[in-house]
This record gives structure tokens, sequence and C-alpha cells, in this order.
């Protein structure tokens, strides 16, 4: 770490490392106004991460029959090439938060981003399908360590929480724009070869670095790294994922898959209690003493889940059960990813008027009648239609409903917490998310591993989803009562 940005912090005047933050007699804050040139920077650069990193499970997705054709490897080897991804992603995360804490959040975002547009490039080059599930491992690592340094990047640019939902509003839209391309261009490169759907990272890497050089050093705080709930967390994680993936494919008597399952639980077990009794530990116990991160936790976890686990079998419903090329297979999701961006816009709006409960409860149920309506469009749907309009006009809901919940969702946990501590927070939701959607993606594929038991696999699935997003839905209603955030409170004053 230089000296420059080591010696940076929230209170330094006007110059940092001889970096200019403002004007010379502006106070160090005076960088972030929302309405500030820099600000808009360091938005568009948060966002470019996002969408970076999201696009990465939206473009596979559709590529995962080309990939088998290819490479090989069954349905356990699509189910690994996603989750080997959001495993490392998931696992990493709280490490990522500390580091984004650590040296500064710009900083960290240019470690990620020349990492995963390295490893990117080491998925195009895979030569089989253990190199690709390697590689992929390696680039949910990077994409860890982009995820929080970009959100704590519009932490310390917004400090006023309801600029601050817009801006993560626009910051998701980054997510959301990657839904809309994703499944398209991810059909238009494979139809090519499934390689570019990884080479389309670099020049959008290249593009992100470029934009950091606009970007002030970020405050940083002296922070031990958490070496044993590191590893306990990647193991217990890993041994999780492990064991559910095989479980549903030899059955969990099998005694690797029981074995696995016991290293899980006692990892778990380990973990939690070497951040109980840590000098430094990577997960501070005491975050989940605030209210807000009890309730948006379930949310998000349940969130990817669905957002994940529906993706991954209706993309492979279109292209194994209906025969549609994986360019048509991701043109049906283009509704829902184009009303997503529209929810994702409209969602800081929405919370600054009406406050956070009412875009999340509302955003939960929308996407719990989506997921109704394509257990009946599955069902519905015949190869001789020729185009499974029904399945495109269910997912509708599905994307906007979730786009609207999410960005409020993290406002509340950022709201929660100390700026100091954003990257830590950002990283706790995001592991309990990325956990979600590799949990999803091992059950979900044991449940349509066999080909005769694909559609009743299906809908169960959609239906698991349907029922637990039900459930946080009702929780969420707890929003908002004694005890909300200020971000709430501000919005109960301006009505």
């Amino acid at each position: 770490m230089s000296s420059t940005e080591s010696s940076c912090s929230p209170t330094t005047p006007a110059q940092c490392g001889g970096v200019p933050r403002a004007s010379s007699a502006a106070p160090a804050s005076d960088a972030h106004l929302p309405d500030g040139p820099r600000a808009r920077v360091v938005v568009a650069v948060a966002s470019l991460g996002f969408f970076l990193i999201t696009l990465d499970v939206s473009i596979v997705n559709v590529a995962l029959a080309s990939i088998r054709e290819q490479l090989g490897g069954g349905v356990r080897g699509q189910q690994w090439i996603i989750d080997g991804y959001t495993l490392l992603f998931a696992a990493l995360l709280l490490f990522a938060g500390n580091l984004a804490d650590r040296i500064g959040a710009r900083r960290a975002l240019v470690v990620g981003i020349v990492a995963f547009t390295l490893t990117s490039a080491a998925c195009a080059l895979a030569p089989g399908a253990g190199a690709l599930v390697a590689a992929r491992c390696a680039q949910g690592a990077s994409a860890a360590i982009v995820l929080p340094a970009s959100m704590a990047l519009i932490r310390e640019a917004f400090p006023d929480p309801r600029r601050r939902a817009r801006a993560l509003g626009i910051w998701a839209v980054g997510g959301a724009v990657s839904a809309v391309l994703g499944q398209p261009l991810g059909g238009l490169l494979t139809s090519v070869d499934w390689r570019w759907i990884f080479t389309i990272n670099v020049p959008v890497g290249v593009l992100m670095l470029g934009l950091l050089l606009l970007v002030a050093p970020s405050p940083v705080r002296p922070a031990r790294f958490d070496v044993a709930g590191q590893v306990l967390a990647v193991v217990a994680l890993s041994a999780l994922v492990f064991g559910l993936i095989e479980g549903g494919h030899s059955g969990f008597a099998e005694p690797e898959v029981l074995a696995a399952l016991a290293v899980a639980v006692a990892a778990l077990a380990a973990f939690v209690g070497v951040q109980a009794k840590g000098r430094a530990p990577m997960l501070p116990l005491e975050l989940f003493a605030a209210r807000g991160m009890r309730l948006a936790l379930p949310v998000g976890f349940t969130f990817m889940v669905a957002n994940l686990g529906h993706v991954f079998v209706v993309s492979l419903f279109l292209q194994q059960q209906l025969g549609l090329s994986p360019l048509h297979a991701g043109l049906v999701f283009v509704p829902a990813a184009l009303l997503a961006v529209v929810g994702n816009l409209a969602s800081g709006p929405v919370t600054n008027r009406l406050g956070t409960r009412v875009p999340v409860v509302a955003g939960q149920l929308s996407m719990v009648a989506g997921l109704v309506a394509l257990v009946a469009a599955t069902a519905a749907t015949d190869p001789a239609d020729g185009w499974p309009w029904l399945v495109a006009l269910a997912l509708v809901p599905v994307g906007a409903g979730g786009s609207l919940a999410m960005p409020p969702v993290t406002g509340v946990v950022l709201e929660g917490v100390a700026p100091e501590r954003a990257g830590t927070a950002s990283a706790v939701l995001n592991t309990f998310r990325q956990i979600g959607g590799a949990v999803a993606i091992a059950v979900f594929g044991a449940l349509i591993a066999e080909p005769a038991g694909f559609l009743p696999g299906l809908r169960t699935s959609l239906l698991v989803c349907a029922a637990l997003l039900l459930l946080t839905a009702v929780n969420s209603l707890r929003i908002g009562a004694p005890g909300s955030t200020a971000l709430e409170r501000t919005a109960v004053a301006a009505r």
C-alpha cells in the first residue's frame, strides 16, 4: 500500500496524497457531493462493476447446453460451471469487504477488475470442463472483490440517504442491463462460439480501469485479516455445495455426501466460534444486532434462490425441452429484463416517497405471482407452438418485482452501519445472496437431473422459490416498525 492512499481518511482536507478531492478551501467530503462530476463517475464505475459480475451469470446460463456438448460433464458439470463461480463469490465476499475497508474501496476495485479480466480470458481458453470450472472459481473470487468495493464507493460518495437511494437504484441498473443483454447476447455469441461469452468481459474491464483513474483515493482503516475465519468459511461453503450437488445425483445416504455435509456443519460451527472470540473477525457478530440487517439478510438469500434458480432451470427448459436455439432462448428473457431496468430506476424514488417496506413487500409478491404463472406456463407450453410466449409473459413480474425490491434492501443495510463498515456490511448481505444462489443451483439441478423427471423437478423448483419469497414478504412487513432506518424516517417526514 502506498503512503498516498493509506494516509487518506474521511476527515482529510482538500488534498489527499496529491489527488484533488475538491477546491483547496473545501473539506474532503465535498468530493462526495452527489451532484458533482466525481460522484457521477463513481456511480458509473460502480454500475459497470455490477454489470460485469452479473453478466457472467446470465450470459453463461444460455450457453450451458453448448458447453456440455463440446466439453461434456452432464448436468453435474453444468451445475459446477455456475456454482464454481457463485461458491467462491460467496465464500470470499467477507474477506473482500474487509479488504475494501483495509486498502480503500477504489484500490480494491482495481484489484478485482484486473483479476476478473484475466480469469475471464482463462475461461475463454479452457480446454476441458475441469479447467473451465477451475477458471470459473477464480473468476468468482475476483467478482467477490468487485461487488463490496463498488457498493462502498457509493456509500462514500452519497452520505445523504435519499440521494444514496437513487444512486443505489442506478447501481442496480447495471445488474438489470446485464440481464437484458446477458440472455440474448449469450445466445448470439454462443451461436458463433460459446468462448466469446467470456471474451466479452475483457473490453468492459479495460473501460472500468480507465474510469477508475478519475476516482479519488478512498479512506482506509487498519484491519487484520482473519485467516482462520476465511479458511473455515471456504471449507464450510464448499462442503455444503459439494454435498448438495453430489447428494442430488448419488443419494444423500452415500458416505462421501454425509461426510461433506458433516464437514460443512463442523466448519460452520467453528467459524461462528472464531468470529465470536477472535480479535479481528472478518464477520463482526455485532453487525447482526442491527435490526435492518436481520430483516435484509433473509430477503437477500431468498431473492437469489429465486432469481438465479429460476433462470437456471427455465434456460435449460427452453433449450432441452422446447428445442429453442440459444439465441431464441435468450430472447424469451428480454421483456422481463427490460421491465427490471424500469423497476431499478423507479426503486429509489418509490423508496424515498413511500419508505422501504412498500417496494420490498410489493416486489417480492410480484415475484411470487410470476413464479406461480411460470408453473402454469411450463405446463401449457407445447414445443409445437413454435414460440413460448406464455413463459416470456410469466417472467415479466419476476424481473420487475425483484428489481423493485432489492435496491431498498441494500439501502437498509448500508444505512444501519458506520461508513467505515460499509464494505463489510455489504459483503455480509451479498454473501447471503450468493449462498442462496449456490444452494439453488445445487438443489434445483438435482431435481431436474433425470430426463424423465425434468418437468416435475422444474415445477417443484419454481414453487419452492415462490413459497420462500412469500415467507420473506410477510417478514418484510416488519420493515418500518419501531427501530426503522433513518432513510425510512426521512421518507415519512417528507410525506
